[in-house]
């Protein structure tokens, strides 16, 4: 994660992966990936389980699938491109949003247009906004046909209500627009007894390409991996086929080996889900001690819900930050990255403004730093009380204590 100019901002082109589950991988799953390590794919044309492992995975959400509706590549990405490049014409998104969606857009010399998001959640745009960002791109010749939205969300780490998504989901609908729904967070749900999640492929089935990378749920990030389940329509099948037309040309094959831990992953046998549900529970203990000590700091930031990580705003704190040198997102990512000793990338990578002081942070680091440490973190039935989850913590909470010490000292006398 880095930028291209040194001197200034220059454009961002080197975004922030996904956060990790920092953790140890399920022993099974690293065995799937060893025992095909050595397969090239010459004799079978790859790992022909994944079609139909992917197919029981989204069964159990509720969204059935045939095999000759769902799509495999390496990684969200590479799908979301394929997308993209089969539908044509320009691409909206809620503002912030994921920080690969719109890099792919753009490669392909595609429009992408920003719509605010409500209140309540990140991850999807206001129907409102959405309504008036498409008339106004028709009114000037652009040709909107695509909406990319998540409903568990990065990186504001929300769910998006029900009845929110069923409004935005109505008005894409409306306007004519095809709708990618990323759902790489949806296994990742911190409460998921107390947290109702509807796909939109759910609500409108004929209109929504449901788009998972595996990194969420199950694959480490270096890992590539995802799926995508289409319309069971004729006009699904004939985006499908372009899709696939797409990755052909690309050759945007997922590796035997990684293929071979996706259908293990996707089959979801009793140690997946064990350690899925271990480690969302962990992170999800993490997420909530690192939102209290950001709101302790003075800071806002909304309660994260799922995913492993959460977005902070840090603009009550700008004055304190000024004296630092800090008056945007890259400043301030540079500069928590720098003092906390963790990536902490700026709400800019992120597509929100610039000047707003708005960064993502992760709960992996705050799991330890060594193997031993981290196995600690998963194992204990009180991780916050482990040392090493403390002086991270008490590290965090130490940095954003000055900045709150120094901007009561340079707040004005009233």
């Amino acid at each position: 994660m880095r930028r291209t100019d040194q001197e200034g901002h220059g454009p961002v082109r080197y975004g922030p992966s996904l956060p990790g589950h920092g953790l140890p991988l399920p022993a099974g799953l690293s065995a799937a990936l060893a025992d095909a390590a050595d397969h090239d794919g010459a004799e079978s044309g790859g790992v022909p389980g994944l079609p139909a492992a992917a197919c029981g995975y989204f069964e159990r959400r509720g969204l059935p699938a045939r095999p000759d509706a769902v799509a495999a590549a390496p990684g969200a990405p590479t799908l979301l491109l394929a997308v993209t490049a089969a539908l044509g014409g320009d691409v909206l998104v809620p503002r912030p949003c994921a920080a690969w969606w719109v890099p792919q857009v753009r490669a392909l010399g595609r429009s992408v247009f920003h719509v605010a998001t409500p209140a309540e959640c990140g991850g999807v745009p206001d129907s409102y906004a959405l309504l008036e960002t498409v008339r106004r791109i028709r009114a000037e010749g652009g040709d909107p046909r695509l909406l990319a939205l998540a409903v568990a969300d990065d990186p504001t780490a929300t769910v998006a209500p029900p009845e929110l998504v069923h409004e935005i989901v109505e008005a894409a609908a409306g306007e004519g627009l095809h709708v990618v729904s990323d759902e790489t967070w949806r296994d990742t749900v911190h409460r998921p007894h107390d947290t109702v999640l509807f796909s939109p492929a759910e609500m409108l089935p004929e209109r929504v390409t449901v788009v998972t990378d595996l990194a969420g749920p199950f694959l480490p990030t270096s890992w590539p991996a995802a799926v995508a389940r289409f319309p069971a329509t004729a006009d699904g099948a004939g985006l499908r086929a372009r899709v696939l037309d797409v990755l052909t040309a690309l050759d945007a094959r997922v590796a035997d080996p990684v293929a071979a831990a996706a259908v293990y992953a996707l089959d979801e046998p009793p140690e997946v889900t064990q350690r899925l549900a271990a480690g969302v529970a962990l992170h999800a203990r993490v997420a909530a001690a690192v939102h209290r000590t950001v709101l302790t700091a003075g800071a806002f930031a909304r309660p994260p819900l799922a995913g492993r990580h959460l977005y902070a705003d840090l603009g009550p704190l700008r004055s304190a930050l000024g004296a630092h040198g800090v008056g945007d997102a890259q400043e301030l990512e540079d500069f928590l990255t720098a003092r906390l000793g963790m990536p902490v990338p700026g709400g800019h990578r992120f597509g929100d403004d610039l000047a707003e002081l708005r960064v993502r942070l992760s709960t992996g680091p705050f799991l330890g730093t060594t193997a031993e440490e981290r196995i600690q973190s998963l194992l204990s039935p009180a991780p916050l009380e482990l040392p090493h989850v403390q002086r991270a913590l008490n590290h965090l909470g130490s940095v954003l204590d000055d900045l709150r010490d120094d901007a009561g000292r340079w707040e004005p006398p009233r």
